[in-house]
């Protein structure tokens, strides 16, 4: 029998990446008395995301280069008008506090020989680009201040359920994947900052973790607040990026586009007139593949020499290391040649697209108690520079909330039916091994949700998950905690591809380019579906689905409407 370890503290963080990180530090600097506590299901030095970096924001409204007007325009266009202008016109507005605030702390930041933040233009308008040219410790230093500011950390714990009162969240369960104790934190406050679902289609390369996201990311955010009765919102806008072919990482226009680098085909032409990532990039990507334009290919070879150095130095040293080794064990030099590209695996994701838990401009889902940021929170095309405003206003809500409430004592009923949920897999130690069964579902996502979406296609996918659900899923086997923590994965990847499935099924329209191309229903129809498809889990404990109008814009917005 595992150990229990119990935790209480004023406001729980769920997840140590991007958002969490800048949600701690400012909930402590919110209430310096309150108990801040950080649950990591890996080492908060190196989780999440940005464990080895990002090369620059893709999003930064820096005063004098670009306004929140213009920015809350352009996200909304590229959203297709399914957006909370309120939500994206906050982010906009403070993060470049926050930016200066990651100055401060030594994060490098390209600049011009004023000394002001140089910035480029890769979005269709506006010029919101900032390099990061060395920020290969940006995780260390986030830690580190997580650290300063006194909050309590505990790596290794992955949380898999929230506790609820009623319609309040007052704190989670899990288990931690080095020695197996199951955990228990009473919280008055929770911020849930578990990152995309990234794990959900199989990848271009063939290995299991050699996902476009960081691999630990499984979508137990999206899947913890779904039990607990939030809802989710823009789940059928699923997350394809172009990526290197055989290799996990960006094609990187964000950073070569700036310097001149472009999409182009097999003749060295360029194919595309934005390399802004969307739907519409993906989908133009789509249609060239099947003219028999493809391969397509990311082209550096007609830029100075010094460029180029100027190019590697900023890809090579942050977010993929790996991917120098990679191009010289190939013989590819950006020089002579091109690279080429290719779709990453489908996934959810609001930082590259739109889907994830409901919120609103303060960071609030639909229960209370229960906050949310970074890529699970459904802000729009966020990037990381969203994550770490919208972190921000987590925690600070968080700590004012946690200061008006009492403790409520969990329900034993619903820690004891997930502690038999959590040890399950181990006490069939002989049963299917992880990554078969895992490979199993991640092939059914592929091969059946994966866009043109066709309607007959998606209801063998929910079929296939019902059988997967009664059958492999009990058939699913562990030996240790490290083994036990991949099977808890797989229930997640299981309950986001039935989300997926039926919220595809329920959006009869086309929108988002390639992200929700709905064969059966291939128009945009702005008439009946200028609105959020919601998904939340029933009284029954069913999954139900519905709409909800979008909040009022607050820019005007001129739209053709599609009937």
């Amino acid at each position: 029998m595992m150990n229990t370890r119990e935790y209480e503290t004023d406001v729980l963080i769920i997840g140590g990446g991007t958002a969490g990180t800048m949600a701690a530090i400012k909930a402590k600097e919110q209430d310096p008395e309150a108990e801040v506590l950080v649950l990591d299901k890996a080492d908060i030095r190196r989780s999440g995301a940005i464990c080895m970096g990002m090369d620059g924001l893709n999003n930064a409204i820096v005063p004098g280069k670009a306004t929140p007007e213009e920015y809350t325009q352009e996200i909304t266009d590229s959203n297709d008008g399914i957006i909370d202008q309120r939500a994206v016109y906050r982010q906009a507005s403070e993060c470049y506090e926050i930016i200066k605030l990651l100055d401060s702390w030594g994060v490098d930041f390209e600049k011009d020989e004023n000394g002001d933040f140089q910035v480029y233009r890769v979005h269709r308008k506006g010029r919101y680009v900032l390099p990061m040219p060395k920020a290969s410790d940006l995780k260390q230093i986030l830690a580190k201040q997580v650290k300063k500011s006194r909050c309590k950390i505990v790596n290794r714990v992955m949380a898999t359920r929230l506790l609820t009162n009623g319609d309040r969240v007052i704190g989670a369960l899990g288990v931690d994947v080095m020695n197996g104790d199951f955990i228990i934190v009473k919280a008055k406050a929770v911020v849930c900052t578990t990152g995309a679902a990234g794990r959900m289609g199989t990848t271009d390369s063939g290995y299991l973790y050699s996902t476009y996201e960081n691999p630990t990311n499984t979508g137990e955010g999206y899947v913890m607040a779904y039990h607990a009765g939030a809802e989710l919102t823009g789940i059928e806008c699923y997350q394809i990026n172009p990526t290197m072919k055989d290799y996990n990482g960006p094609a990187c226009a964000y950073v070569a586009g700036p310097f001149g680098g472009f999409t182009a085909n097999s003749k060295g032409e360029r194919v595309t007139g934005c390399d802004y990532w969307s739907g519409e990039l993906i989908m133009n990507m789509w249609k060239l593949a099947n003219k028999g334009q493809w391969p397509l290919y990311l082209r550096m070879n007609h830029l100075d020499h010094s460029v180029i150095s100027q190019i590697e130095d900023i890809l090579h040293q942050n977010e993929r290391p790996s991917r120098e080794r990679f191009h010289q064990n190939r013989g590819l030099d950006y020089r002579d040649q091109m690279v080429e590209l290719h779709f990453s695996e489908v996934g959810l994701c609001s930082g590259h697209s739109a889907s994830g838990v409901l919120v609103n401009h303060e960071a609030e889902t639909t229960l209370k108690g229960l906050y949310a940021a970074g890529d699970m929170a459904c802000v729009p095309h966020q990037y990381l520079l969203g994550a770490l405003t919208f972190g921000k206003i987590a925690g600070m809500n968080a700590a004012k909330f946690a200061r008006q409430q009492s403790d409520y004592e969990p329900d034993p009923a619903q820690i004891e039916a997930e502690r038999e949920r959590i040890y399950a897999p181990l006490s069939n130690p002989n049963g299917i091994p992880h990554q078969q069964v895992e490979t199993k579902i991640r092939r059914i996502v592929t091969q059946y949700l994966m866009p043109p979406k066709i309607t007959t296609k998606m209801e063998i996918a929910l079929e296939k998950v019902e059988h997967f659900r009664n059958v492999d899923l009990k058939q699913l086997g562990a030996t240790d905690p490290h083994e036990l923590g991949r099977a808890l994965e797989v229930h997640s990847i299981v309950d986001c591809a039935e989300m997926m499935a039926k919220a595809s099924l329920f959006r009869k329209e086309s929108r988002w380019g390639f992200y929700h191309y709905y064969l059966d229903y291939p128009v945009r129809d702005d008439k009946n579906w200028m609105k959020r498809v919601i998904v939340k889990k029933d009284a029954n404990g069913a999954m139900a689905l519905g709409t909800k109008e979008l909040p009022p814009y607050i820019l005007r917005q001129e739209l053709v409407v599609n009937e």
